[in-house]
């Protein structure tokens, strides 16, 4: 393993924030998130952080009397596996990246890390705009300030001049590649993340090769942003571990997928809220820009290639780039709605399990989140409703819980 970042190494007295973890029995309606599971009348047991138990009211006996009924629906957090902290969903993504002084975008990412978890949002993998996911991250563990468990990425890295170049790590030729991906090791990154495309292929073969050989000799997995057949081929064939976006795809680029158990997080969160003319204009979107967005939802022919990559197996995962044009961070309903629309997720609930179950596989989490299981950190909401009989449910948020932590 890389050496921890340098504050790892300070010494905490107390977190500022430190809410005290009780012991809790909470009963409900329960999406395990395990296959199609639903318990109507069940109890959660919460100790320690951790789920305890997870079964119906009746096999609990007399303790059951002990519960503290919801009147909601109890399913793991959810995790945003494409979001960018910093980016605040309203201004010019080129013009917060250069000219939002460290202090404000730090404001925003504390912000932000606020109405993700008002959303039932309890990990995020902050896949970039400069390093402050770094010091968001440094901030949630260290208890300065509450947000949901962070996987950060620390700056994107892209070829000199490359894709949103203005937001990220620029690099030329294969040793500053292997330098950037240092940077970000050193500064305490969860996973690297590529600038691989934009109207065309980005980085020499040689560049390909050295950052993502540079992030897997320091033990990090690598996804790529990757939005057209050619490039998301030759990541994958490259040795990337996740496609970010997708889009067209051959038939022999889907089946590498498959071979290779290659997952794609989709964002189409974008898309579809600058589609909505009324609101789309009221963050200054433009039109021309809005008609585009209202065709491509209205015909469906973009996405034909995720859609035939699900049907073929492909893990799809939930991210909404959040801090895009009008998508803030607590957008969550209309990227599984699209999802459902589209038929690359079968119904609501599969499409829970999309930031839930699915999420934590992608993240390599699988074995602590995304269901709940006795073991499992006990990152739960409470939901007002049935959001695996209607996605738009899941935007009623009662409480959420990291760690067995309320942070509402």
């Amino acid at each position: 393993m890389p050496e921890a970042p340098h504050w790892k190494f300070q010494k905490i007295i107390k977190p500022m924030f430190d809410t005290p973890i009780q012991p809790l029995l909470l009963q409900g309606r329960l999406l395990t998130c395990e296959n199609d599971q639903v318990i109507e009348d069940g109890i959660l047991e919460i100790e320690n952080g951790k789920i305890k138990a997870v079964a119906a009211s009746h096999e609990f006996g007399a303790r059951a009397e002990q519960a503290q009924p919801t009147g909601a629906t109890l399913m793991p957090g959810l995790i945003n596996s494409h979001a960018h902290l910093a980016w605040d969903g309203i201004h010019d993504l080129a013009q917060q990246s250069i000219y939002d002084t460290p202090e404000i975008s730090a404001y925003k990412s504390a912000g932000n890390m606020l109405l993700s978890l008002r959303a039932g949002i309890t990990t995020v993998r902050d896949l970039g705009m400069h390093q402050t996911n770094l010091y968001a991250k440094q901030a949630v563990e260290q208890g300065i300030f509450p947000g949901p468990r962070i996987l950060a990425c620390g700056a994107a890295i892209v070829q000199t001049g490359g894709h949103t170049y203005w937001a990220c790590r620029e690099a030329s030729g294969p040793d500053e590649m292997r330098r950037a991906v240092r940077e970000q090791v050193r500064g305490g990154a969860d996973l690297i993340k590529i600038m691989a495309s934009h109207d065309l292929n980005e980085f020499t073969d040689e560049e390909l090769f050295a950052v993502i050989d540079e992030a897997h000799r320091n033990g990090l997995p690598i996804t790529a942003h990757a939005t057209f057949d050619s490039v998301i081929n030759r990541v994958v064939q490259a040795g990337v571990d996740c496609v970010e976006h997708g889009g067209s795809m051959s038939d022999e680029t889907i089946a590498l997928l498959v071979e290779r158990g290659i997952p794609i997080v989709t964002t189409f969160a974008p898309l579809v809220m600058q589609s909505q003319a009324e609101l789309a204009r009221a963050y200054d979107v433009p039109e021309w820009k809005i008609e585009e967005r209202q065709k491509a939802v209205a015909s469906g022919e973009r996405f034909a290639g995720l859609v035939k990559a699900a049907q073929a197996g492909v893990m799809i995962g939930f991210g909404t780039d959040s801090g895009s044009p009008v998508v803030q961070h607590n957008v969550v309903a209309p990227e599984m709605q699209f999802m459902i629309d589209l038929g690359l997720k079968r119904d609501a609930y599969d499409a829970l399990r999309s930031a839930t179950s699915v999420a934590a596989t992608i993240n390599r989490l699988d074995q602590q989140l995304g269901r709940l299981k006795a073991g499992y950190l006990a990152d739960v909401i409470v939901v007002d409703g049935q959001p695996d009989q209607q996605i738009s449910d899941i935007e009623r948020i009662q409480m959420t819980y990291r760690a067995g932590r309320p942070m509402l």
